[in-house]
């Protein structure tokens, strides 16, 4: 493979994937759920760890508080009950310390809920799943609760990282109903509610690991969800 032709030769994909993204629509929540009984909000990594303090603290990652919890109250005020917290809480030996700097560990500041979540006055009706790798169902309680609640058809997906643990959640939620036949049930990503780190060819070189163009791989994985037939929006309000 001529890695300069696939750049050279895909300038057309990259001018779509630009125009795309900036054609999202915006989607009215109060208009877009079916009942807020059947309707569930999972809010993926959101803390501290991600935001405030730890290896993988990201500004980026921490812009996404606002948006969220504006939307979690809007849920919450239109009846909506079901609020999925999934959230790393790894164990002090995790392999995918690995691949990525200790982050998270349990027990301690960075593995705890942001504090703005947890001073919400329906913070009673979360549900969290505690994880200890990017894939939110492997050895969690996730699809438990998922099962028990059958009737979810509208699943609206925030938090981060768009490219890793937002991506498998989606994907999850997605491939699930699509594997057990389960008739019009929708994933629903809000651009403005995800996000990913950024760390540039210069720096990464400089520490030794691998380069994370944030933009791109934003941009990049809200398409190739949309392409595997989750609902990617602009925003919800």
């Amino acid at each position: 493979m001529n890695t300069t032709q696939v750049i050279t030769e895909n300038t057309a994909f990259f001018e779509y994937l630009a125009q795309w993204h900036k054609g999202l629509r915006t989607l009215d929540l109060a208009s877009a759920m079916r009942s807020p009984g059947t309707t569930a909000v999972f809010v993926e990594d959101m803390v501290g760890g991600f935001c405030r303090s730890g290896n993988l603290a990201s500004p980026r990652v921490c812009a996404l508080v606002d948006p969220i919890i504006q939307l979690m109250k809007r849920a919450d005020a239109l009846g909506v009950d079901s609020f999925v917290l999934l959230q790393d809480t790894h164990m002090p030996d995790a392999p995918e310390f690995e691949a990525w700097p200790p982050h998270c560990v349990v027990g301690t500041p960075e593995s705890e809920t942001l504090e703005e979540l947890r001073a919400l006055p329906f913070s009673r009706k979360y549900f969290v799943v505690q994880k200890n790798a990017l894939n939110p169902a492997v050895e969690t309680n996730l699809d438990g609760w998922l099962r028990d609640h059958p009737d979810l058809m509208d699943m609206i997906v925030v938090g981060d990282c768009t490219d890793l643990c937002v991506y498998q959640m989606a994907m999850h939620l997605r491939i699930r109903a699509n594997a057990l036949n389960l008739q019009g049930r929708r994933v629903i990503v809000p651009a403005n509610g995800v996000q990913t780190y950024d760390l540039g060819v210069q720096q990464a070189q400089t520490v030794g690991v691998l380069p994370h163009p944030g933009d791109f791989f934003h941009l990049l994985f809200l398409y190739h969800m949309t392409l595997c037939g989750i609902d990617v929006v602009k925003e919800m309000v």
